[in-house]
């Protein structure tokens, strides 16, 4: 009995921990034919409906800056992370002189990026082909002709591909879960260590991600010098955390930055080792 409950462990609980995509739901995003640029190619929405092991639902495209747009009807399959998608049908249009192409994707949901993405071609037009990028939506798909939303979604998108940032259910968890750390400096010094980089990238990520988010800066010393000379240190620690931010990308209007000099230390200025830990500059959300 033992040996078949210890093959029943090594059999099946690997599966029982493992996690399914959902595919279910709604999606955005875009078609990039190829040769195009994101920005140049056409709006995206998905609407898919659990059918067992298989989806049904429909699919707009919209030109952008337009009314035009097509309804299509899709079916799908998925295989683990990935997902296979037939247009079936074109069911509305109000194109004049567009042709509209039934298309078939295999899409991959990246966990990582939150984006679900892949390549396609038509179904019965000749040498279409190219790429989708879909991020999960809570909005539905509309079918009027005239839809309620309009398109100011697409340019926030486009902008995310740009800057190399995640899909918006994956920044809301980055910014959730982000953790601040100080960034510590020499003595007298106002320079970055490389050591830092990667931490404020990851902080410009976090940001960049929010059009809400803005970050406050705060330079701070030790107790050596004058007042006067560490307000003056503590301030071009912070200014080199600013002009590092601004050089990649974050907006000043986005930053708030203070300095303090030696009047807020987190450890004693007795010891070498505490005096390390007031040189810092530290960071918080606004």
């Amino acid at each position: 009995m033992k040996l078949y409950a210890l093959i029943f462990t090594l059999l099946f609980c690997p599966l029982i921990g493992a996690t399914q995509t959902k595919f279910e739901g709604n999606w955005e995003g875009v078609i990039i034919r190829a040769g195009q640029t994101p920005n140049q190619g056409t709006l995206l929405y998905l609407e898919l409906n659990a059918q067992s092991s298989s989806f049904q639902g429909y699919s707009r495209e919209e030109v952008l800056n337009t009314n035009t747009y097509a309804l299509k009807g899709v079916s799908a399959s998925k295989n683990g992370d990935t997902l296979s998608l037939k247009q079936d049908f074109i069911k509305n249009t109000n194109a004049y002189r567009i042709k509209w192409c039934r298309l078939k994707a295999d899409l991959v949901f990246n966990k990582n990026t939150g984006y679900l993405e892949g390549n396609y071609k038509s179904i019965d037009c000749r040498r279409v082909m190219g790429k989708i990028i879909l991020y999960r939506t809570d909005v539905k798909l509309e079918k009027n002709e005239v839809p309620e939303r309009g398109q100011y979604w697409f340019d926030d998108f486009i902008y995310g591909i740009e800057e190399g940032l995640n899909a918006p259910e994956i920044r809301i968890k980055e910014r959730e879960n982000f953790v601040f750390e100080p960034v510590f400096f020499a003595f007298d010094k106002a320079e970055i260590h490389p050591d830092y980089i990667d931490f404020l990238n990851e902080l410009i990520k976090v940001v960049k991600g929010h059009s809400d988010l803005r970050v406050r800066v705060v330079g701070h010393t030790d107790s050596d010098g004058t007042d006067v000379y560490n307000i003056d240190l503590s301030k071009r620690r912070a200014e080199a955390i600013v002009h590092y931010f601004v050089l990649h990308g974050l907006s000043a209007d986005r930053l708030q930055f203070d300095f303090k000099g030696e009047k807020v230390p987190i450890d004693t200025n007795s010891t070498s080792q505490g005096k390390q830990k007031n040189r810092r500059v530290d960071f918080s959300f606004i």
